[in-house]
């Protein structure tokens, strides 16, 4: 296919050509009636480029398909069978990917370091989980993918699994052995699915950590806003093969996204996948080398301990994405959340997602030499400034298997009981009505359906106090817990 076109910038520039006067939606009737104090932070092309789909950048009827043919052109680069946008990001699209696999009821593998975003779905969708445990790193305290073991074992015990749903890269980079676990999967005669919103631009250079079209996943959803070129809440559907159709995969889609797709969103996938089809290779190997070189300085900073491929091996992670620098701050003796809002607020510098343990900063195409000092200089400046940091009371990190808590309800059970508050000392033993994520990365300690222990508790409310946001809980500062009443 014509790599150089981009259908939907194409036809957004035909009609500021045509100069249409539009008397339907969107209200601002292309930033004429926005307020000029919006338009001087937003500027007005914003407002200019946002026209409805239908009557706008195409006809009532569609005829120049330019929705699908840029969804063809996104499915001949990266190597899918079908390709479909959507503009809710990937916290909807692993929804809709999820329901497309399995139905209320019905049994779905899971790895159990899901983002809350999955954890929704399924109260949601009202699949029954089976929790896949990843593989705990106690050293580093994180969560790798599980391996192929790891999901045959959980297959046999539940042959009626309807499939997998895998997340790699994981926040922090660890990648899992997507082809290991999709021939298990198909073995069994059920679809792997891959949350690869991490992973947008991994089909684009042959140095980086598989991409799942290319590994034998049947279904990948990726974020191109996180390590791509498109703005916030674009995400795309790869798809390829026959245990999920492309039928049932759009009405699913239909049923939960919005009527009301931003333009926007749709415009710069359409130019991300243009720019990665004719410069990707290139632009990626930029930050390959960019990213190696970041990590080699920080390597010689004292106190920072960068995650290289030591992690890569039996019983951690299959493959480590380069442009994810994760860094140990711990030997400075501040929390992954201390040295981030002391780069903040002392650098100007926002890391991309921080910890107890670790902040990370994620390198992409976009990077250049003055992003690169700027990031090396703000981190020498951390290791010469961390004595000043305030000291707060410290998290008591548990033991991995103490994270693996029991499912005693169905996680949409217990979400819709007959519910009630009890203090945190009261909540042991107690069965969970509400998700409890440390935020960022957003990966629920206590789900709902969990029978919450001390241990658990203890870590997170040890986390309140030195100043962890807790999302999801109906209390952030868990002096109270939201569990299953007691019949």
């Amino acid at each position: 296919m014509d790599q150089s076109r981009a259908p939907v910038l194409e036809a957004l520039q035909e009609f500021r050509r045509r100069n249409d006067v539009v008397y339907g939606p969107p209200g601002h009737k292309q930033g004429r009636g926005a307020d000029p104090r919006v338009v001087e932070v937003v500027g007005r092309d914003v407002f200019r480029s946002d026209v409805l789909l239908l009557n706008g950048l195409d006809d009532r009827s569609e005829s120049q398909g330019v929705l699908k043919q840029a969804e063809e052109l996104m499915a001949d680069a990266v190597g899918a069978e079908h390709a479909f946008f959507s503009t809710c990001g990937s916290s909807l699209s692993v929804k809709t990917a999820m329901l497309a696999a399995a139905g209320p009821g019905e049994k779905l593998l899971l790895s159990r370091n899901a983002h809350k975003s999955v954890i929704s779905a399924v109260v949601v969708n009202g699949v029954e989980p089976i929790w896949v445990h990843p593989k705990f790193d106690g050293e580093r305290h994180l969560a790798h993918p599980p391996e192929p073991e790891d999901v045959r074992r959980r297959l046999q015990e539940h042959p009626d699994a309807k499939g997998m749903l895998l997340i790699t890269p994981t926040d922090w980079g660890t990648c899992a052995d997507i082809q290991g676990v999709a021939r298990v999967c198909h073995e069994f005669g059920v679809p792997l699915i891959v949350d690869e919103a991490w992973g947008a631009h991994l089909p684009f250079h042959p140095d980086l950590p598989p991409w799942g079209m290319d590994h034998e996943a049947d279904l990948v959803v990726t974020s191109v806003h996180k390590m791509g070129g498109a703005i916030e809440q674009s995400s795309v559907f790869h798809l390829q093969y026959d245990r999920i159709s492309p039928e049932v995969l759009k009405q699913r889609e239909d049923l939960l996204g919005t009527t009301s797709a931003s333009p926007l969103v749709y415009a710069t996938l359409d130019g991300w996948r243009r720019q990665m089809a004719e410069h990707g290779r290139e632009l990626m190997e930029v930050a390959i080398h960019r990213a190696h070189r970041i990590r080699k300085e920080i390597a010689q900073m004292p106190g920072l301990r960068v995650m290289d491929r030591e992690v890569v091996r039996d019983g951690l992670a299959a493959d480590l994405d380069p442009l994810k620098i994760v860094i140990d701050v711990r030997e400075l003796g501040v929390s992954g959340m201390q040295a981030c809002e002391w780069l903040r607020a002392r650098r100007h510098v926002d890391v991309g997602g921080s910890d107890t343990c670790r902040i990370s900063a994620s390198i992409t195409h976009a990077d250049d030499d003055r992003t690169e000092e700027t990031l090396l200089a703000a981190l020498r400046a951390l290791v010469e400034g961390a004595d000043s940091i305030e000291t707060r009371p410290p998290v008591h990190l548990p033991e991995p298997a103490a994270l693996e808590l029991e499912q005693a309800m169905r996680p949409r059970d217990a979400f819709f009981a007959e519910a009630e508050h009890v203090p945190a000392e009261q909540a042991c033993g107690r069965i969970s009505a509400e998700s409890v994520s440390p935020y960022p990365p957003g990966v629920p300690v206590i789900a709902p359906g969990e029978v919450i222990t001390a241990e658990v508790l203890d870590y997170l409310r040890s986390g309140v106090e030195h100043g962890v946001l807790i999302s999801g809980a109906a209390d952030p500062s868990l002096g109270t817990l939201r569990v299953v009443a007691r019949t």
